[in-house]
């Protein structure tokens, strides 16, 4: 037996007592009215998701190391895209409704939480849809809730960080909130972003599969200082400045 078949081994079992036993009881507590039960300035839902999703990171070996502070009130997060792990890592440190392709919707496990998250779903290639989005991106924002965005657009091969779409920054522009980078490290330095990433090919199942048996690793989540949008000179000069600082984290030592 080699060391990735040994870890999928004794992995595979916490993987379902985290599914069948952690998750019910976090449905239960997640249940009005015990889910808006006040818990040191956060509902019990939140916490709950956030519980969750901190332990499927400790199932698969993620072991998270935060730098910075996620802001408090209504922000948009954007960070960096590599990896279906990137929305159960930035969930289990702070609840945001992530705008992610509609296609998640339907994975398991992940897609059936993503939902419970509060996921805007995007049809990719649908301007249509985007104007949707952006409309339910400026309710939830102005309305006091916080969303996720992967300016990207798509995951890539984990080598390069692709330039940032400006339109998704209009919905915090008109809401007259804070934009804060967080930078996702996988790996020390992040030296394993190519391994989380997705290999050519390679389905949704294939990498959590995969995943599953990997050696356990650091995962580094830098929130990065904010960006005033007030003050930024509009959503392209946002999109640049939020890039440019999750690049130099990423190449940060």
């Amino acid at each position: 037996m080699n060391a990735n078949t040994f870890r999928f081994a004794y992995r595979l079992p916490l993987l379902l007592w985290h599914a069948l036993i952690h998750l019910p009881i976090t449905l239960l507590l997640m249940l009005p009215p015990l889910g808006r039960i006040d818990v040191r300035g956060e509902p019990l839902e939140h916490r709950m998701i956030r519980w969750w999703q901190g332990g499927l990171m400790r199932v698969f070996g993620f072991r998270i190391h935060r730098r910075g502070v996620p802001l408090k009130g209504p922000t948009l997060f954007v960070s960096n895209h590599v990896s279906w792990v990137d929305i159960v890592a930035l969930h289990s440190q702070r609840m945001m409704g992530f705008v992610a392709k509609r296609e998640i919707s339907g994975w398991p496990v992940v897609g059936w939480l993503a939902s419970r998250g509060e996921t805007i779903y995007h049809e990719r290639g649908s301007s249509e849809s985007m104007g949707g989005v952006l409309h339910e991106m400026l309710s939830r924002l102005r309305a006091g809730r916080s969303v996720g965005v992967f300016p990207e657009g798509r995951t890539r091969d984990g080598r390069e960080i692709g330039p940032f779409h400006a339109r998704i920054f209009l919905a915090a522009v008109e809401a007259g909130v804070r934009v804060q980078p967080v930078a996702l490290r996988y790996g020390k330095g992040g030296s394993a972003q190519t391994v989380v990433a997705f290999a050519p090919g390679e389905n949704f199942a294939a990498n959590f599969l995969r995943l599953l048996g990997e050696p356990a690793r650091d995962t580094e989540i830098w929130f990065l200082e904010p960006i005033d949008v007030s003050d930024a000179g509009g959503r392209r000069r946002i999109a640049e400045l939020a890039r440019e600082r999750i690049v130099a984290a990423m190449a940060a030592p």
